[in-house]
């Protein structure tokens, strides 16, 4: 079902002392598409196909379920890099949590949080927690479609 996604993304200036506490999930992605954005992705054991509209702090987004032998089939089709990442889940009060990534592979030492918002108002109004950071929600570098290009430098 397609659905607007609305994040912001901050890089963290630190981790939080408990971050053992939170749960986690092993995510791999590679995307078969840039512009726009068709990515593969398999977080623990479930797997799907997403496709991304164009679009920073906004965009549509639907979410289509594969079997890990199509995930498995369609990795080998990615263009640049696989994306190997461990996302940290961090609640920050009874509606909104911080995604909480970091990077393997090259991309290591790469730290990035989003927060999902309701509506584009409720991300504008936002004040985020100091840890969290520069605010990059407007920079496309740090979008993980962009990352996953061979030639990407941090």
């Amino acid at each position: 079902m397609a659905n607007i996604e609305i994040e912001r993304k901050f890089l963290p200036e630190c981790l939080p002392e408990n971050l053992s506490e939170y749960e986690v999930h092993q995510i791999e992605q590679g995307y078969l598409c840039t512009d726009p954005v068709v990515r593969i992705r398999r977080s623990d054991e479930t797997c799907y196909l997403t496709y991304k509209a164009r679009g920073l702090l906004a965009r549509e987004e639907y979410n289509l379920p594969l079997s890990a032998d199509a995930y498995a089939h369609l990795k080998t089709k990615a263009d640049g890099r696989i994306i190997e990442k461990k996302r940290y889940l961090i609640p920050l009060d009874d509606r909104l949590t911080v995604e909480l990534d970091i990077f393997g592979g090259d991309l290591a030492p790469l730290i990035l949080a989003e927060i999902e918002f309701s509506s584009e108002e409720e991300a504008r109004d936002f004040v985020p927690p100091a840890w969290l950071g520069k605010d990059v929600t407007y920079d496309r570098h740090y979008h993980n479609s962009e990352m996953s290009r061979a030639d990407y430098r941090l």
